[in-house]
């Protein structure tokens, strides 16, 4: 019983597998001609390296490297998982390109932007043409000259000196207010501040 599962442990470990793995984070990984590390070292491999499978006997798997290469390498550097410097070269490629195509795509958006506020502006500009009627748009000509240009330059500063002026009218009532308030305390109190 014990040898029957010694042989099927033996053939699930020189299982033959054609699947992609990958040398694992941060490493420097040895390519050898024989099972163990003692043989002729064929290459060396960096972290990310991309292999193929072929066979696992133990602690070693046969690996074929990209140019055809076929040698041994110590199963525990080995992951299925992409490692973290594939995946952020892939991610930095990705960025790379859209970046790239990003001032395009900007400029479109701008221009789509741009066409729909003008269609806006002229609806707006036709509402008001048509609340003016034919009287008001006779009576008052498109273009007036300097007095559209002073007015339009006038039209900012305006409410800002109504709004500076009732802030000061504001801060002119508060005083009066409270040295009317004080006087009175001051006199119910026989000149004393209580306050």
């Amino acid at each position: 019983m014990k040898w029957l599962a010694a042989l099927l442990l033996a053939l699930l470990a020189i299982k033959s597998m054609a699947a992609t793995a990958y040398v694992s984070d941060e490493l420097v990984l040895g390519v050898y001609a024989e099972e163990n590390s003692q043989g002729q070292r064929l290459a060396t491999l960096h972290s990310g390296t991309q292999l193929e499978t072929l066979a696992q006997n133990g602690e070693f798997t046969q690996v074929r490297l990209s140019d055809g290469t076929t040698g041994w390498v110590k199963s525990a550097f080995l992951t299925a998982n992409e490692p973290a410097v594939v995946r952020v070269k892939r991610l930095e490629e990705e960025l790379d390109r859209s970046r790239a195509t990003t001032p395009a795509l900007a400029e479109a958006a701008a221009r789509s932007e741009v066409e729909r506020l003008k269609l806006e502006l002229a609806a707006k500009q036709a509402e008001l043409d048509a609340a003016r009627g034919p009287a008001a748009a006779a009576a008052v000509p498109a273009n007036t000259g300097a007095l559209a240009a002073f007015q339009a330059a006038a039209a900012p500063w305006w409410p800002a000196l109504a709004g500076f002026g009732v802030a000061i009218g504001l801060g002119c009532g508060f005083w009066l207010g409270y040295a009317t308030l004080a006087r009175r305390i001051r006199h119910k109190f026989g000149g004393l501040k209580v306050y």
